[in-house]
């Protein structure tokens, strides 16, 4: 496993998303293909339309039915969008194993680790399941302690 593939955006500053979002269109600039998939930010339909001009370069997915971030939802709707969720990981893992793109970003997927809507065991499959030639990037808050031994990069973002 090659660890120097595998990139990290944390802290408790606003800019994670952006600044990999950023990566991602220098990334496609240089005739790269990549991969974002957003989890717990709810469906932002004015968003998702602009991102998706960006295609076939980079392709966005977000597997949230509900407009709300995950925290705002109710009880009942929180567990419906917990199996979108864990859709959005299987298709993480699928892209991975299948080489699909040349970098898959997976945005919010910290907090994802953090509420343990992935366990560590996922955590670990899903490492083991990238390709060589695959370059991943992680956003959140904070880095799980089973994740530092995967980790290449990492970069703190903190608001000032």
């Amino acid at each position: 496993m090659c660890k120097e593939k595998i990139t990290v955006y944390c802290g408790e500053g606003k800019g994670k998303t952006a600044a990999a979002l950023g990566y991602a269109m220098q990334f496609a600039a240089q005739g790269n293909s990549a991969i974002i998939i957003q989890f717990l930010k709810g469906k932002k339909e004015e968003e998702l339309e602009l991102l998706h001009r960006l295609e076939p370069e980079i392709k966005f997915f977000s597997f949230a039915r509900f407009e709300k971030d995950f925290t705002e939802l109710s009880k009942e709707e929180q567990e419906e969008e917990s199996m979108n969720i864990r859709n959005g990981f299987n298709f993480a893992k699928k892209v991975l194993v299948t080489g699909e793109c040349n970098l898959l970003i997976l945005d919010s997927f910290l907090e994802l680790l953090d509420n343990k809507m992935v366990s560590e065991e996922d955590l670990e499959i899903l490492m083991n399941a990238r390709s060589e030639d695959t370059e991943l990037m992680l956003t959140g808050k904070h880095v799980n302690q089973v994740l530092q031994k995967y980790i290449g990069k990492i970069y703190e973002i903190h608001a000032e």
